[in-house]
């Protein structure tokens, strides 16, 4: 059974260490505030713990301090937010965050899915359509005249 576990990019850690590296000044100048460092370390808590881990029965919401199992017959849709982020829609029509899965990962998480999710990269063609292939296409047609925009002038 595919498995497809998407996470918070390792090389954001690099991003955490440099931090840590840079607040030592501050954190050394004075009496107690060595308590600065939590803040690089809390972030690299952060990308080591979210991921969400999909297959064929259920869905895996890690977060920093939880974690939550969807089976797939909880799940309703999937929403996409403004910013690109993904949540899951429970029949109850609560929301449950994705972390770190983004509307580019959508291809994967559908074929993962086992057709639960739509892959909205897939071409859609209407029953007895005829499928053109690559070959078909003209490489030295010219360009619709129609759909190129004038160029534009600079004010004189």
């Amino acid at each position: 059974m595919p498995k497809v576990v998407f996470r918070v990019p390792t090389p954001a850690l690099l991003a955490a260490g440099l931090a840590l590296i840079c607040v030592t000044p501050v954190a050394w100048a004075a009496p107690g505030l060595q308590v600065i460092y939590l803040l690089p370390l809390g972030f690299a808590l952060w990308v080591v713990r979210n991921r969400t881990a999909v297959d064929g029965e259920r869905i895996v919401a890690r977060s920093t301090f939880g974690r939550r199992v969807l089976p797939w017959a909880d799940v309703k849709a999937i929403k996409v937010d403004p910013k690109g982020w993904l949540s899951a829609v429970l029949a109850d029509d609560t929301l449950v965050r994705l972390p770190a899965v983004r509307t580019g990962h959508l291809p994967a998480l559908a074929a993962v899915s086992g057709g639960r999710v739509a892959d909205p990269t897939a071409a859609v063609a209407a029953p007895g359509d005829a499928v053109p292939d690559q070959g078909d296409a003209a490489p030295d047609a010219a360009p619709d005249q129609e759909a190129t925009p004038p160029p534009v002038k600079s004010g004189e």
